[in-house]
């Protein structure tokens, strides 16, 4: 298949360390599907959205072009996952009622993406694209100017330049991408996670910037940011806030 793969090679903590959505995001896009019967998570990755979509629907479809991401998903009976491509699924013609993209549109070839949705979807089905950017701490976190600082650092400056060209996308919040329903209106959402310092090293880990900044010099810059980063955090072992502002495009999929 042809796709851009890059994820595999580190799938083990990309399942560990990405971080969730929260529930609030589910509970507003669920409520306006009519029909639970079969959603479609594309590009599942770790397989979380496939496990919040398998307790609201009969059967989760859930796919992805990368086998290590698959092999390393969450597991739940009624989840079938399956390698394939977001623009060639492999569903049958009219089989879902909800297709899920969660932090991965902006690799796709968006107009054959658009056809295969057109094709997959039954009608009355409902789509959603949602992404997020860079993590924050925010003011009231203790030395949180000084971490957000290194962050934004590290990812324009030192690994700025390994990021692939799509990555735009995500830094536009998702407002560079064509979206061709009529999109309904949607509350902003976050992320917020309680992590030690270690949990934030590992995200930063999964970064493609990253694992590209690894084989074309070597080293691993996230090692080098340690203890910068270490001194910034203060306490060993103490948990911080942080937060990713959540970028959304909701519809309904004519057909």
């Amino acid at each position: 298949m042809n796709f851009k793969d890059n994820f595999s090679k580190q799938a083990s903590i990309y399942a560990k360390y990405r971080p969730s959505y929260p529930e609030g995001l589910y509970d507003f896009l669920l409520q306006q599907v009519p029909n639970k019967t079969k959603a479609w998570d594309c590009a599942t990755g770790n397989g979380q959205v496939a496990k919040a979509l398998a307790s609201h629907f009969d059967q989760v479809i859930a796919t992805d072009a990368s086998k290590a991401q698959i092999d390393h998903a969450i597991q739940m009976p009624n989840i079938h996952y399956q390698v394939a491509t977001a623009e060639d699924s492999g569903l049958a013609n009219d089989s879902v009622d909800f297709i899920a993209v969660g932090q991965a549109a902006h690799w796709f070839r968006m107009e054959r993406f658009y056809e295969e949705v057109q094709r997959v979807a039954r009608p009355g089905a409902m789509l959603a694209l949602w992404g997020y950017g860079l993590g924050y701490f925010e003011a009231q976190v203790g030395n949180a100017s000084a971490l957000n600082s290194l962050i934004r650092h590290f990812y324009t400056a030192v690994v700025g330049k390994y990021w692939d060209v799509e990555r735009k996308h995500v830094d536009n919040a998702y407002e560079s991408i064509v979206f061709p329903y009529e999109p309904i209106a949607t509350p902003a959402f976050k992320m917020q996670l309680d992590w030690n310092l270690e949990d934030l090293l590992g995200y930063l880990k999964t970064w493609s910037s990253v694992q590209k900044y690894i084989v074309q010099n070597g080293i691993n810059p996230v090692e080098k940011l340690r203890p910068e980063l270490t001194e910034a955090w203060g306490e060993e072992g103490r948990q911080r806030t942080i937060t990713w502002d959540i970028c959304l495009k909701f519809g309904e999929v004519k057909v």
